[in-house]
C-alpha cells in the first residue's frame, strides 16, 4: 500500500506510517520531576493524547494505536487506579462528541470481563457512536496484555477445535491471527514508546513483529509535534526487509 509523502522538519519526502501504536509512558516522572502529584501527571497526559490524536489525523495516519490501561495496572495503588478510570470516563464524556465530529473511529482492544458498568458502557458507547467514521482509527487498549490476547486467541482456536469445526492440525500463525482482539486491522508500522524507557511492557507482542521501534525520551504529558514528526523522520530512514534482503542484496 502507498503510504502518504509529507514535509517533516523541512525536508520533503518522509513517508508516513499507515499504523502507528503508542506507549505512553512518563506521567508519574513528569509530576515528580516537578513536585506535582501523580494525578496531575496524568491529567496532563490526557491533554498531550488530545494534541497527539489531532496531530495524527492531520499527517494522514490511518490508526493510532494507543496504550491506555494495563492489564498490570490493577496492581498499583487504589488511588491511582481511581484517577485513571476517572480520567478515562472524562476523556470519553469530554472528547467523544469531538472525535466522532472529526470523523474518527474509535476501536478497543483487551479484556472487558468484569469492568465497572459504567466503564463498560462508555467504551462501548464510544465503539458505537463512531462506527460509521471512515477518518482516522483509534484504538484504545484498555485493560490489556498482549500475553492474555494470545491466550484468548488461543483459547478460541481450541473451541474450535473441540467444536469439530477445526482440526489441530489446521492451526497456523495466520489462523491465531484471525482471533485476536482486532484481526482486521493491519499490524504496526511504528511503535513509538516515551519517557526513555526501552521496552514494550507486554504490548502489542504478536503484532509488532515487524513493526519498527522508535524510543523518545520526553515524559508523555510533553509529547508534542515536533517529538511525534522527529519519531516519524526515523521510522522514515529505516528500511523495512520483514525477513529478506536489502534491494542492494545485503
Amino acid at each position: 500500500m502507498s503510504m502518504p509523502k509529507v514535509s517533516l522538519d523541512g525536508t520533503s519526502g518522509f513517508e508516513i506510517p499507515r499504523h502507528v501504536a503508542i506507549i505512553m509512558d512518563g506521567n508519574g516522572r513528569w509530576a515528580a520531576a516537578r513536585s506535582l502529584p501523580r494525578a496531575e501527571g496524568h491529567r496532563r497526559g490526557v491533554e498531550a493524547l488530545r494534541r497527539t490524536v489531532r496531530i495524527a489525523g492531520e499527517l494522514g495516519i490511518g490508526i493510532l494505536t494507543i496504550f491506555a490501561f494495563s492489564s498490570e495496572n490493577w496492581s498499583r495503588p487504589q488511588s491511582e487506579i481511581r484517577d485513571l478510570l476517572g480520567l478515562l470516563r472524562l476523556f470519553i464524556r469530554h472528547d467523544l462528541a469531538d472525535l466522532h465530529r472529526n470523523n474518527v473511529k474509535v476501536r478497543i482492544i483487551g479484556d472487558r470481563n468484569g469492568l465497572e458498568g459504567d466503564v463498560s458502557s462508555l467504551l462501548n458507547e464510544a465503539e458505537e457512536k463512531t462506527r460509521d467514521n471512515d477518518g482516522l482509527t483509534l484504538v484504545v487498549a484498555f485493560n490489556y496484555g498482549a500475553r492474555q490476547e494470545i491466550a484468548r486467541a488461543a483459547r478460541r482456536l481450541a473451541d474450535e477445535v473441540v467444536a469439530g469445526r477445526l482440526a489441530a492440525t489446521d492451526i497456523t500463525a495466520e489462523r491465531l491471527s484471525n482471533f485476536m482482539d482486532a484481526p482486521d486491522l493491519p499490524d504496526p508500522d511504528l511503535i513509538i514508546r516515551t519517557s526513555g524507557e526501552q521496552r514494550l511492557s507486554n504490548f502489542l507482542l504478536w503484532q509488532s513483529a515487524y513493526s519498527e521501534l522508535v524510543f523518545v525520551p520526553t515524559f508523555w504529558p510533553d509529547f508534542d509535534r515536533a517529538a511525534f514528526e522527529q519519531a516519524i523522520s526515523e521510522y522514515s530512514r529505516r528500511e523495512r526487509r520483514f525477513g529478506g534482503l536489502a534491494a542492494a542484496g545485503s
